[in-house]
């Protein structure tokens, strides 16, 4: 397995030795929201449509990107993506699970998608309000590789 950094410069870490396995992640954000935008996404009164559709819909195409974004980060071939945001209360909760038999995780892209999604709600509300907030953005599990299972506690 070579290094990250070769001669001072960054590379890609080399997977082609690692097998091919099942993985999958896990991950959330969480969007603070002030009391005029949680208003207005309850009764579904944005300018841009359905804000948390098409918020989900931006975290899945932006995991399938993700690979492009991130620069070290290899590309995976997702074999599923899903990402769901539910409004609680005065905050929006996204999470994502991600797919892939691959040589490497798709922590990464877990993490993207409810990255993505979050400013993307942000993107649709903050002719609303700008107070909006994008915190806890965290992986919850993974599965698969040599690490084997991780669990948040």
């Amino acid at each position: 397995m070579s290094t990250h950094f070769e001669k001072g410069r960054a590379v890609m870490v080399d997977v082609s030795g690692k097998p091919e396995t099942a993985r999958q992640a896990l991950a959330e954000s969480t969007v603070l929201l002030p009391e005029a935008a949680a208003t207005a996404l309850r009764a579904k009164e944005t300018r841009k449509g359905d804000a948390v559709a098409v918020a989900e819909l931006a975290g899945i195409m932006a995991a399938k990107r993700t690979g492009e974004l991130i620069p070290l980060c290899h590309p995976l071939p997702l074999t599923r993506v899903t990402v769901t945001g539910e409004l609680i209360g005065d905050r929006v909760r996204f999470e994502a699970c991600c797919k892939t038999t691959a040589r490497t995780g798709v922590e990464m892209e877990a993490l993207t998608a409810v990255s993505v999604a979050a400013l993307t709600l942000y993107d649709m509300l903050k002719g609303i309000s700008k107070g909006i907030e994008i915190t806890a953005i965290r992986l919850l599990a993974k599965e698969g590789g040599r690490s084997g299972t991780w669990r948040r506690s």
